[in-house]
């Protein structure tokens, strides 16, 4: 799957994912990410989902209107304008933070990514419609434990947002697992900060 070439200069949303304000790997890689981005050229947003403000429960499902905060609806005109996001966070319990999990509940609304197909009687049809589609995203996690191991334990812990989230709505989506943080000497992080600064550089 190939998202870019011949260096074109593409319009990136960088979103970090992680619920803590200071200094954490993952803001390191993002900002990594981002700087090698802006110097190949790209055109950058990014927001920080810890100075991001809204209420991350979507309390009545669908059965109600919720309206959206001015954060969301930024998240929301991001996602829209990028040719390709990039979503940064640390794998907690084998899924994304809460808060993080809780921006999607509240901004990935019918009308906006999908709309499920319905017929004359506005009945729900088999299928939806992907509202985002042509878009592409890469979605980088890091964890305290090493991937491999993960996976061979619990499966493939970023089908949630792989899936389920990011490839409903229409993307095109590669993910990148970094890990075990926790334990990673110097050198295994240069590895991970090298290919960040690849990836920014491509737009990929």
């Amino acid at each position: 799957m190939k998202f870019f070439s011949d260096h074109t200069p593409r319009k990136i949303f960088v979103l970090v994912g992680h619920p803590d304000e200071s200094a954490t790997l993952t803001a390191e890689m993002a900002l990594l990410y981002e700087t090698a981005a802006r110097k190949a050229g790209h055109e950058v947003r990014k927001m920080h989902l810890a100075k991001m403000h809204f209420d991350p429960i979507l309390h009545k499902g669908y059965k109600a209107i919720q309206q959206l905060e001015p954060d969301l609806k930024t998240f929301q005109d991001n996602i829209k304008w990028a040719d390709h996001t990039v979503i940064l966070y640390p794998n907690w319990w084998c899924t994304m933070p809460a808060l993080l999990k809780g921006l999607f509940d509240r901004a990935w609304l019918p009308g906006f990514c999908f709309n499920m197909r319905k017929d004359k009687q506005g009945r729900l049809t088999m299928g939806w419609i992907k509202r985002l589609k042509g878009k592409s995203a890469r979605v980088i996690v890091l964890s305290g434990t090493h991937p491999l191991l993960i996976r061979l334990i619990f499966g493939d812990y970023t089908n949630e947002i792989k899936k389920g989230i990011l490839w409903f709505a229409g993307f095109k989506v590669k993910v990148t697992r970094m890990g075990p943080t926790d334990t990673a000497p110097e050198w295994l992080k240069n590895v991970w900060r090298r290919k960040m600064v690849r990836m920014g550089t491509l737009g990929e």
